[in-house]
């Protein structure tokens, strides 16, 4: 059946034509989800909104929120296993920096029903932070994880996750990339499972990790691995095909299987391979692989994972590994078809050169929206630091706003990771730093910028915290906020800012100079201020208002 809120162009009867994050959504709705959870952050957002504007359309009775952090996300998803149904639970690669603790610790617990945390890494950092390697963290846990290499086994992969979780009794890991998440591919689905019925964990001792439980449940998580290592082995998802004693070989993982096919054509027939798509590594395998190659390249999309587990293994003495590694693929950035050409050393054809076009056709960094609010807040806060000389610096954060570090603003001087701008304002303070000035978006400061905060509170730290309220979390495509006008004001208060050092101002070209006015006369305070400079973000107005109302569905979808 063909289902709303998903591109409808069918290449062939009963199947449709899928982003790689709609194939997941679809899979947890087919595999019987009654909940999801996420916190936007690209390239992972199309997963929660896919699930949401579907459930709706179809009248499923689909639990689920754009929640304030991946954290809550995560305990958020376990309640629900906890209770027998199944959740899947989604986000970007840095946001499980934020959801580790539930992830490192529900691992031991296990899980009652079906649990799926779908990740979105972003190689070559197209609106990140970093390039992390979320296989790491599956590792780590010690619970499977599943790569994908096209949509159709996105949607597979994904309806195949929730029953693994069951029947191991362990959360799974879905890992998904830009180039997949945000590519379209035709699917073909299955049919639709019914969900779970509501039952409690019939042992809650083991989600109850005091010491001489998790001890237990540490033990039976160690237990599993044999478990998980034949599953593993038998996977469809890794392929060994065995075309030759003593030709070279190629293991390869995930999406980097359609660089390779594109790279090397017919060529890949020479080769002895080994297809990765589930972990963990399938050791039997690549010993088998290993002993009919005379060499063995790895490809991989982000960090050099199955590359440093082949040398961990003792393998790498015995056949020359041509990796990450080596330098025969580059470390930093997206794989692509290219780079594996010149790993094997085939011929490149020359890019497509015109005369006279890098005159025509100039780069230009991103930048602030015309009219956006923040660029009104940063004139002020520039305004006057410009007369406090040389060596003030305002901390940045994660959000729209990031992008007042980039000329001509040039007003904020760091951007670490979600909610660190008060923390670091505080310690620029302590270090004697003065004044520390900080900027938060609302959407972050709700995410993890009030933890901070109750720090600044507690000792009356000198430093002055912008709230930039656009009413909207802008940069991922217009998520409702968690507080924004009056409710941030009380949520500060509640946090024990006095109300006397809470500032509201409208970031406007002709009230700049009240705005001037307001900074000047916190910045002379000998301690803390929050300045909230409210006004709505322009690009989303439409969606703002609807929030206003009252209507969170509308702007859901």
């Amino acid at each position: 059946m063909a289902y709303p809120g998903v591109s409808e162009a069918p290449v062939a009867a009963g199947e449709e034509i899928l982003l790689g994050d709609e194939a997941v959504a679809r899979g947890a709705i087919d595999a019987g989800v009654s909940a999801a959870y996420a916190y936007p952050g690209t390239p992972s957002t199309e997963i929660f909104q896919t699930l949401h504007s579907q459930a709706r359309a179809l009248g499923l009775p689909l639990r689920g929120l754009w929640s304030t952090n991946e954290k809550v996300a995560l305990e958020e998803g376990v309640g629900v296993s906890y209770a027998g149904k199944r959740a899947i639970v989604s986000m970007k690669h840095v946001g499980l920096n934020v959801a580790a603790d539930p992830f490192m610790n529900v691992a031991v617990s296990g899980v009652h029903g079906g649990l799926v945390i779908a990740v979105a890494d972003d190689p070559s950092m197209h609106s990140s932070q970093n390039e992390q390697d979320s296989r790491y963290f599956a590792d780590f846990a010690m619970v499977p994880c599943l790569e994908p290499a096209d949509q159709q086994q996105c949607y597979d992969y994904t309806r195949e996750a929730f029953e693994l979780s069951e029947r191991l009794r362990v959360p799974v890991l879905l890992r998904l990339v830009t180039r997949l998440a945000h590519s379209r591919a035709a699917v073909r689905a299955g049919d639709r499972r019914a969900p779970n019925e509501a039952n409690w964990a019939p042992d809650p001792d083991r989600f109850t990790l005091i010491p001489v439980n998790a001890r237990r449940a540490y033990a039976q998580l160690v237990d599993k691995q044999a478990a998980l290592q034949d599953w593993s082995a038998n996977h469809a998802g890794n392929r060994l095909e065995i075309r030759g004693a003593g030709r070279p070989g190629i293991l390869v993982s995930g999406i980097a299987w359609n660089y390779l096919v594109e790279a090397l054509g017919e060529r890949l027939a020479d080769y002895n391979l080994l297809r990765i798509g589930a972990y963990p590594l399938p050791i039997g395998k690549i010993r088998s692989l290993l002993d009919a190659s005379s060499e063995l390249h790895v490809v991989e999309e982000g960090y050099p994972f199955i590359e440093r587990y082949v040398s961990a293994l003792g393998l790498m003495r015995e056949r020359r590994v041509l990796g990450k590694l080596t330098g025969a693929l580059p470390r930093i950035g997206e794989l692509g078809p290219d780079a594996i050409k010149r790993c094997f050393g085939i011929p490149i054809a020359p890019a497509l050169q015109l005369p006279g076009l890098a005159d025509v056709l100039v780069a230009r960094p991103p930048r602030l929206c015309d009219k956006c609010p923040h660029t009104d807040a940063y004139i002020a806060i520039k305004e006057v630091i410009a007369s406090l000389g040389d060596d003030v610096r305002v901390m940045g954060d994660i959000g729209c706003y990031s992008l007042g570090t980039l000329a001509p603003l040039r007003a904020i001087h760091s951007c670490l990771c979600m909610g660190s701008s008060i923390g670091m304002a505080i310690g620029a303070a302590h270090a004697g730093m003065t004044p520390a000035l900080c900027v938060i978006g609302d959407g972050t400061f709700t995410h993890s910028g009030m933890t901070p905060l109750l720090d600044a509170v507690r000792e009356n730290a000198n430093i002055k915290v912008f709230i930039l309220d656009n009413s909207i979390v802008a940069m991922t495509g217009g998520q409702p906020t968690q507080a924004t006008d009056e409710q941030m004001v009380d949520l500060v208060a509640g946090l024990g800012v006095p109300r006397e050092h809470i500032r509201i101002v409208e970031p406007t070209h002709h009230k700049k100079d009240h705005t001037v006015a307001v900074i000047r006369h916190e910045l002379a305070y000998e301690g803390l201020s929050v300045i909230i400079a409210r006004r709505a973000c322009v690009t989303y107005a439409k969606e703002i208002k609807a929030l206003r109302r009252g209507d969170r569905e509308a702007v859901a979808e």
